[in-house]
């Protein structure tokens, strides 16, 4: 299957890679599929819509950015994308892209948690937490490294 997507032109598609978003994602609750495609040489991926050309997310495993991160997924969640297993999870967050690039942030308080297994996925918006929606990727120490 062919898809236009907002980066990178005609993409094919594998439509088994199709992750499922039953309740859509905030904002783009009419968006149901999206498919991820890995931004060459970086840690960034495209969270491209299959429906909608312009609905892209650039994400990224927030476990790379940020090593402490943890959190329990409620049991609606584990429900609604039918986990069984540790194994089953993927965790991405959206990152706003900034310039310049040090500027950029993850919504570390709504990560994007999908069943590799069964291609369903779900925005789980976490509450009682001190994560953000704008979490800096890069620590001033870093910036100055780069």
């Amino acid at each position: 299957m062919n898809i236009i997507t907002k980066f990178h032109g005609e993409q094919e598609i594998k439509i088994e890679e199709i992750i499922k978003f039953p309740s859509g994602i905030p904002g783009f609750l009419d968006e149901k599929e999206f498919y991820i495609i890995p931004l060459e040489g970086t840690d960034l991926f495209v969270l491209q819509s299959v429906k909608t050309t312009e609905v892209a997310f650039i994400v990224t495993d927030p476990f790379v950015l940020f090593p402490q991160y943890e959190f329990d997924l409620p049991e609606e969640a584990l429900e609604k994308i039918e986990i069984q297993s540790n194994k089953d999870v993927a965790t991405f967050a959206i990152l706003t892209i900034r310039e310049p690039f040090q500027e950029t942030t993850a919504n570390l308080q709504a990560p994007l948690v999908i069943n590799q297994t069964k291609k369903l996925g779900k925005q789980v918006i976490l509450n009682q937490t001190t994560y953000q929606t704008k979490h800096k990727i890069m620590t001033p120490q870093e910036q100055g490294e780069r």
